[in-house]
């Protein structure tokens, strides 16, 4: 009587398969990463005065860029210190890294997703990456929140995908081997 021979698939190839296959993952680079633009702006609830207060700074020793909201300027608002502030706040902010920290003014301003452009005024946004591998400024340079992470251009969702589908090719395996 012939012998017919089986043939007996690698104890390893999953993980194999998984270290050959992985670069494919997240083909783009990116993975699933999607940006959102960010802006920083004054409270709705910050009183005036400390608004004004840290409006000075952030046009003075802050660095930020105040010639839009000067008398003449696109963003210049003598009604409202809450616009005038935002524009300040947003500047610095993107000058500074996109942080929360760059974004506090004495617990005065928040980061928002919400662009808060008004009529001729227009506020540069920051680009940050969400779930990805770095972040900038759409308008400045000189803003970024670097790695957030997932640098390795894989999602944490596909690597997921990858090792149940070796633990579960390994399990079939096995019980194919000893059945």
């Amino acid at each position: 009587m012939p012998t017919t021979q089986t043939f007996v698939f690698p104890r390893y190839l999953p993980l194999f398969l998984l270290l050959i296959l992985s670069p494919l993952c997240g083909g783009s680079g990116g993975g699933d990463t999607t940006k959102q633009e960010l802006w920083c702006v004054a409270k709705n609830n910050a009183e005036d005065a400390a608004l004004q207060s840290a409006l000075d700074w952030a046009c003075g020793a802050g660095g930020a860029d105040c010639r839009p909201i000067q008398n003449g300027g696109p963003c210049y608002d003598v009604n409202s210190v809450q616009n005038t502030a935002s524009f300040a706040f947003n500047d610095y902010f993107l000058k500074n890294g996109l942080t929360d920290d760059s974004c506090n003014f004495s617990n005065n301003a928040a980061v928002t997703s919400i662009d808060p452009s008004h009529d001729k005024c227009k506020f540069p946004s920051g680009l940050a990456a969400i779930n990805g591998s770095s972040s900038g400024s759409k308008s400045s340079p000189s803003a970024g929140l670097g790695p957030s992470g997932n640098v390795s251009g894989c999602s944490k969702a596909s690597w997921r995908w990858w090792f149940w589908l070796s633990a579960i090719t390994n399990l079939l395996l096995m019980v194919s081997l000893y059945a």
